[in-house]
């Protein structure tokens, strides 16, 4: 198992060769790769062989790796993993972000973990499922984007294997981004006893994650074959200037931030699009079982001076009323379950540019990119990439010093990403009190600190 050994935290996930074998099988089958069902097969005869004793997973590996499909099922692969249900990256985010930023509160405590995030402080601790689940999947993310975007490189069809790294890319960006913005220092890679470094360098690593795919993109276009075999919803191009600039913001880095947000077409979606058979997780686990949780009121769990304006209409779209309790329920990207999940959106970007301008300070400029958001009327949902979301207020006029724009921009933030899992990042880098959130940073997990010497210290809150 040397060549095939990965970080502790993702042994859970491949323990049992026969249910790795099935989800191999349903994954194949979902992306309509049929061809390599024979190759499984013929890897689980080997169960039955007795006296043969080579390891299953060695074959399997083997041919997935080396070929443009197997390649592509892997890598459609980790769209799943980050999206799908209850256990994907995107639900946890969104719960965790949610339950210790008061965003969202808790209907039933018989869910324990969400009971000790909504509790928040010392009642969150390694055994919480839901931040296993963050991590576990974020590093399962990691290594197995790792397996594609190295082997494409192998591949003649150098167009294709430019589309495998660079879609890829989005998702192993999106899995350290996610650990960086939760835990204090992130695994510096994949393997036994890996090391760790600190959160702003693990946004620096996701920045060069995808420099590397916008490199590959330059030296040899996308091809069409790749992009159509991958789910439909995801401009990857927008997607990685978007996290980018996303990611130099977190890191600090203002001035990249402020470049790359400007080379974002904010006419473009880009976002995670479900069906009946793979159903929107926040729809799913919560709206439509109404058991989970729901928004915390009709303000989005917002304060004091953050409280938003009566007429915002951003908050008709994120909730919506009904006659028994709870009376404010989830709607926006949590309406239905086939309603998209957007990966950003343009009112993010121009966030960014918005708060860049105000750090530099150039207060000017900062008015005017925030007036942008301030100002964008609603429509039909199908008409802007905007998803129809809108504050619709009218034009905020200075003049306004420094610190009030700052605390404009962030209070535009918290509505227009309301329940994007990026409230947290924000509370701290725009010095919201500690008391305003149940947690800093989060506990690492058990399972890797049973089986990593290396894990650091928990933090005191």
């Amino acid at each position: 198992m040397d060549r095939f050994q990965f970080h502790a935290h993702s042994l859970w996930v491949y323990r049992l060769n026969s249910n790795f074998l099935k989800l191999f099988v349903m994954e194949i089958i979902k992306t309509k790769y049929l061809s390599f069902i024979l190759v499984v097969a013929a890897s689980m005869a080997l169960f039955s062989c007795k006296k043969e004793y080579k390891d299953p997973n060695g074959a399997i590996a083997s041919d997935v790796l080396s070929s443009s499909k197997g390649l592509t099922g892997v890598s459609v692969g980790l769209q799943r993993v980050y999206t799908v249900s209850r256990p994907g990256l995107l639900f946890n985010s969104i719960s965790a972000n949610g339950f210790v930023t008061n965003e969202i509160f808790l209907l039933n405590s018989g869910n324990i973990p969400e009971l000790q995030l909504t509790t928040g402080g010392s009642s969150v601790d390694g055994t919480n499922s839901i931040l296993l689940n963050l991590w576990a999947n974020a590093n399962k993310i990691v290594y197995d984007a790792d397996n594609v975007i190295n082997n494409a490189a192998n591949l003649a069809d150098k167009s294709y294997a430019s589309g495998l790294i660079a879609y890829s890319s989005i998702f192993k960006a999106l899995a350290i981004g996610n650990m960086s913005q939760y835990w204090e220092k992130v695994p510096s890679g994949t393997g036994a006893n890996v090391t760790f470094v600190t959160r702003v360098d693990g946004f620096n690593k996701a920045i060069a994650v995808i420099d590397n795919a916008l490199t590959t993109i330059a030296a040899n276009q996308m091809s069409a074959t790749f992009l159509a075999q991958i789910p439909a919803g995801i401009d990857v191009v927008n997607t990685l200037y978007a996290l980018k600039a996303r990611y130099a913001l977190f890191a600090g880095n203002y001035a990249l931030a402020l470049t790359t947000a400007n080379l974002v077409d904010l006419t473009k979606r880009s976002s995670f699009n479900f069906d009946a058979i793979t159903l929107n997780p926040i729809f799913e686990v919560a709206t439509s079982t109404n058991n989970v949780f729901q928004p915390t009121n009709a303000n989005l769990g917002l304060t004091g001076a953050f409280v938003p304006d009566a007429n915002d209409k951003r908050i008709p779209f994120y909730t919506t009323t009904a006659a028994t309790a709870p009376a404010v329920r989830i709607s926006g990207f949590g309406a239905a379950a086939a309603t998209a999940y957007p990966i950003y959106l343009p009112g993010e970007i121009t966030l960014i540019k918005a708060e860049v301008y105000a750090r530099q300070p150039d207060l000017t400029s900062a008015l005017t990119e925030l007036n942008k958001v301030v100002t964008r009327t609603p429509t039909g949902v199908s008409l802007d990439a905007n998803y129809g979301m809108g504050a619709g207020l009218p034009t905020l006029v200075g003049p306004y010093t420094q610190q009030q724009l700052l605390d404009l921009i962030y209070k535009n933030r918290c509505i227009e990403l309301y329940m994007s899992g990026l409230k947290i990042e924000d509370m701290r880098r725009f010095n919201q009190p500690l008391t305003d959130r149940k947690r800093n940073f989060f506990p690492y997990p058990f399972q890797e600190r049973d089986n990593n010497p290396n894990t650091p210290a928990d933090p005191s809150f």
